[in-house]
């Protein structure tokens, strides 16, 4: 009995993960109005890997400190990271219709809340590049799944 729910206790963590990464708060429907800035975006997504201070950990996986990342420096990388996935992190740029968003248990972003929450963790976390990113150079860089 006890070996069965050491077993069991860890599936059903895999399981419910995903369900909280599926969140349908994130529309990207016209008509509709998805007002998320970038903190709300990063606090109901990226801080369960990144951490809410933007400190990284290290364990089951790698999730990079974002806090001092001189990486950030350069606007395009942290886009494309968002819209593509990089190292295990899951692509948030696929199309709203894509299965593959249904296989990868991730939500899709719209290009603006990509650019809302980039600008985030751009000036934050002790971070300082003033330059802001728009939904326009985001629509402008290559997506995942986009001819």
């Amino acid at each position: 009995m006890r070996r069965t729910l050491l077993w069991l206790i860890p599936m059903l963590c895999l399981w419910l993960v995903p369900a909280f990464a599926d969140d349908s708060s994130f529309p990207d429907t016209p008509g509709q109005d998805p007002v998320q800035s970038g903190e709300q975006i990063y606090m109901q997504i990226c801080q369960g890997c990144h951490m809410p201070a933007g400190q990284g950990a290290v364990g089951a996986g790698h999730y990079p400190a974002l806090g001092g990342d001189a990486a950030l420096a350069a606007w395009k990388y942290p886009v494309l990271t968002v819209l593509g996935g990089r190292h295990g992190m899951p692509p948030f740029g696929l199309p709203a219709t894509s299965l593959a968003l249904q296989e990868l248990r991730t939500v899709h972003l719209s290009d603006a809340q990509i650019a809302n929450v980039v600008n985030y963790i751009r000036t934050s976390f002790g971070n300082h590049y003033p330059d802001m990113v728009s939904e326009a150079q985001v629509a402008a860089l290559p997506h995942p799944g986009r001819r």
